[in-house]
């Protein structure tokens, strides 16, 4: 017999949502936190809404807080969007280190780690290069 452990979000009495991992229910939880207190914030406005239309505008807001944030610091949703494709791009294009371009660069070519990419053979020959060079000099 199977055990089945579940989070369940309670409000005010009510169960609200079951969730399989306590992360995705204090999440939830939070959310509900935040559109409490934006309800309370529309609830003392001057705006003159119905309780059902503040509710849904606070749960939007709530829902979708990552997007508002930046917004309400007077950044535009367009310029947001535009940075995180540009950090998701580079991200992508730009590994860290050596180590991070060959892990990269044997998934992308489906080989092993110690291939070398075609910018790291002509690094090499040119690094080879640089100390016969060198050692002509020294001689």
């Amino acid at each position: 017999m199977p055990v089945i452990v579940q989070y369940i979000v309670v409000r005010d009495g009510d169960e609200k949502m079951t969730f399989a991992t306590k992360k995705e229910a204090d999440a939830y939880d939070k959310m509900l936190d935040i559109a409490d207190n934006l309800f309370d914030f529309l609830e003392n406005s001057n705006i003159v809404l119905d309780e059902t239309r503040k509710e849904e505008i606070s749960l939007l807001f709530a829902e979708k807080r990552e997007e508002v944030m930046p917004i309400l610091r007077g950044v535009s949703p367009k310029a947001n969007n535009d940075r995180k494709k540009k950090v998701a791009s580079s991200a992508t294009a730009k590994p860290r280190s050596k180590a991070g371009a060959k892990r990269a660069a044997s998934k992308r070519a489906g080989t092993s780690e110690e291939s070398h990419t075609a910018s790291e053979v002509k690094s090499d020959s040119k690094s080879a290069a640089k100390a016969t060079a060198r050692s002509k000099e020294a001689s």
